[in-house]
């Protein structure tokens, strides 16, 4: 039977799955952080980049399948969030997108595909607009690249039981412990008033691109998504029935396998 956890009861008690061992675990100092990043397997590279306050382990239902579909698998802590440090300047995603190249410099990786949820999935679309030639493609999933694409904040208990398991990863993870509510503040910042990409921004972006979108996205308005399809060129759009913004949680099959495919035909 299919792996579930629609309502996140799971993830809230448990969090996601634990990520796989592996020896190649560090930090690079980049631009006044301290950027943890952890690589799995072998293949072709795609690195998994995390939502607006959670780190890495969310990702821990997809490392294992990418790993065994031959992927090289990178999962980097955003600046400030996770095992990651940052300094007192305003998070902004061009900063962010930066400190995935230089964890790309550092594992001499010269290009990746990039997964991105949420936030993550900005920052991949930043790299993929301002750095092609590193980028294979970018699977955009639940997030905007203008603040028109959100919906008005609705909170439920999906929504509070994710924040609720960010709170006590934060606080086992974080070297500022104490600092949760400045970081949420911080980032919630960010989220208000970036990314503002116009239609030219968009018509720029060269790499590969799938749009998805889930159908009960508590975040994102689903004319968003048609809206970056049709003006990122050759941009593809995904549709994930049946789950909302936490869908690598919720339903991580599902998910993995619009993933796996994307990832498969931009290799072709």
């Amino acid at each position: 039977m299919e792996f579930r956890d629609d309502e996140l009861h799971r993830f809230e008690a448990e969090g996601a799955a634990p990520l796989p061992q592996t020896e190649v675990e560090s930090h690079v100092d980049h631009d006044g952080a301290r950027i943890w990043y952890a690589s799995h397997g072998s293949g072709a590279p795609v690195i998994l980049l995390h939502g607006g306050l959670g780190n890495s382990g969310n990702w821990g239902y997809q490392v294992p399948a990418l790993i065994d579909a031959g992927h090289q698998v990178i999962v980097i802590d955003s600046r400030g969030h996770g095992r990651s440090t940052r300094d007192e300047r305003p998070y902004t995603y061009e900063l962010m997108a930066s400190d995935v190249l230089a964890v790309m410099d550092r594992l001499k990786i010269e290009k990746a595909a990039m997964a991105g949820w949420s936030d993550g999935a900005c920052i991949g679309m930043v790299l993929g607009k301002i750095h092609p030639e590193r980028v294979s493609g970018v699977f955009f999933f639940a997030c905007n690249m203008d603040p028109s694409g959100t919906k008005e904040f609705v909170a439920t208990p999906v929504i509070e039981r994710c924040f609720s398991r960010h709170t006590k990863d934060y606080a086992a993870l974080s070297a500022t412990p104490d600092r949760f509510d400045a970081f949420v503040e911080a980032v919630g910042l960010m989220q208000r008033t970036e990314p503002n990409y116009t239609i030219a921004d968009l018509a720029e972006i060269n790499a590969p691109v799938a749009i998805v979108h889930s159908e009960h996205d508590e975040f994102i308005k689903r004319e968003h998504a048609d809206y970056l399809v049709r003006h990122i060129p050759g941009a593809e759009l995904i549709f994930l029935p049946g789950v909302s913004h936490f869908a690598p949680l919720q339903r991580p099959a599902q998910f993995n396998t619009a993933l796996l495919a994307f990832l498969a035909r931009i290799a072709a």
